[in-house]
């Protein structure tokens, strides 16, 4: 392996962990964004879903396209992308002023329900002119005080950064993973690849332990004074550093770009790849023979020449039983797995009224080493019987739908829903509107 190579399988690596790292950090975040711009979930699913969106929206070109241009600076150029919307996903934070707290029936704890707490603002400067013996706003108090502020439109801003992001992070894994296997042995590429992928574990475990750590920190940290602050992280209306966390998963894209500018388009084939019948995508416009005469054969291709090929070869890769049970596998995995990641959390707060700190921070515990656990076992079953490629896609087809028939065992299990004063129980001395009877 030469220096470039070297430099490559680092580089790639690198972001490989960032964009991890902000992927799994927007999961965790997911409860804050929602209680910071009051917004519903089902919004909250259309942001999380926006990267999808992205990413689904020039997937198949950068794949196809991408392989026949230079590479490594197409793989920079997204992660520049990458980085921007990152950055766009916390520029509200800058925008919207202060955060301030709803009065409506909010700040009670679950343990606390028979006798409830008055409402307490977040900063002890808000409570001038507060009439500490208003009574806590039953459902249907038309008190000013009492109305809910409506939801800002400035959630818009997470959704285009979050649709940046997959548009950014599209040509990563096809274009670097076909560059490692272009130009390495075939023994040595399965290697390279695995480092990459353990690298890659790495990044949710920094995402979810980030986010645990700027969901301590309030909000408006750096823009009011700590000390006044009279709620803890704790607290069911506590809002944390959401956008911090993006500053820095923002900072570690834009590093992670740097070195793809360096790296050549091209880099020596090796011997035993010349001659080898599985060599990747240029191989199919680069002849070996006589490898100088064609020297700049790929600069003469034309767009158009390469959009005629398009289809067919996207009818012969349908057609390839290892990729279309490899996709099945993938549709399986991601079906179980996006709606759990995103929604666990919030789940685990109002479920068990544990804090978004505690809660990232037990998810990124126990997940984690799971993953790590199933590609080393996976790696071991490989070894032990001895699977082929073709082997080694109906291994992760049926793991994956094992796992998606013991997911579905979550439908016959679950907790009693908690009591919530003015929606399913009364307030003390104040019965709620539908529960007079």
């Amino acid at each position: 392996m030469n220096s470039a190579t070297e430099i490559f399988l680092g580089a790639l690596s690198f972001v490989y962990f960032a964009k991890a790292l902000s992927g799994s950090y927007l999961k965790s975040t997911i409860t804050q964004i929602e209680r910071r711009f009051d917004i519903p979930s089902s919004l909250v699913g259309l942001i999380d879903g926006s990267f999808e969106i992205g990413n689904l929206l020039i997937i198949i070109f950068v794949s196809y396209f991408g392989a026949k241009l230079h590479r490594p600076k197409i793989i920079g150029a997204g992660c520049l992308i990458m980085s921007l919307g990152t950055f766009i996903i916390a520029m509200p934070q800058f925008f919207m002023g202060q955060h301030t707290l709803h009065l409506m029936g909010l700040g009670m704890t679950w343990s606390t329900v028979a006798k409830p707490k008055r409402v307490m603002p977040a900063i002890s400067s808000a409570t001038d002119g507060w009439d500490s013996s208003l009574p806590l706003c039953p459902p249907y108090c038309t008190n000013p005080r009492c109305e809910k502020e409506a939801g800002t439109s400035m959630w818009i801003y997470v959704l285009l950064g979050n649709l940046l992001r997959g548009i950014g992070e599209t040509p990563i894994q096809p274009l670097g993973i076909a560059y490692i296997d272009d130009y390495a042995t075939e023994e040595s590429a399965a290697f390279y690849i695995g480092c990459v992928q353990t690298v890659a574990i790495i990044g949710p475990i920094f995402g979810f332990l980030l986010g645990s750590l700027c969901a301590k920190l309030y909000v408006d940290i750096g823009f009011v004074d700590t000390e006044s602050i009279t709620i803890t992280h704790k607290d069911a209306q506590w809002v944390g550093a959401w956008w911090l966390g993006y500053l820095i998963a923002g900072i570690i894209s834009m590093v992670a770009a740097i070195p793809f500018w360096f790296l050549p388009k091209d880099l020596p084939r090796l011997e035993t790849r010349k001659d080898s019948s599985t060599s990747s995508e240029q191989s199919k416009f680069i002849t070996d023979d006589n490898r100088d005469h064609h020297i700049g054969y790929q600069e003469q291709v034309k767009i158009i020449e390469m959009a005629k090929d398009f289809l067919p070869s996207l009818k012969s890769l349908f057609g390839n039983p290892v990729y279309f049970l490899y996709l099945c596998s993938s549709v399986i995995q991601f079906n179980s797995l996006i709606g759990m990641v995103t929604y666990k959390p919030k789940y685990i707060e109002q479920q068990f009224g544990q804090s978004s700190a505690k809660t990232n921070f037990v998810i990124g515990l126990i997940n984690i080493p799971a993953v790590a656990l199933g590609i080393f076992s996976g790696g071991l079953i490989m070894k032990k019987f001895r699977l082929n490629v073709l082997g080694a896609a109906r291994l992760s087809l049926a793991s994956s739908s094992f796992g998606y028939l013991l997911l579905l065992l979550l439908f016959a299990m679950g907790c009693k829903n908690a009591d919530v004063a003015g929606l399913t129980i009364s307030y003390q001395g104040c019965v709620a509107a539908g529960s007079a009877h």
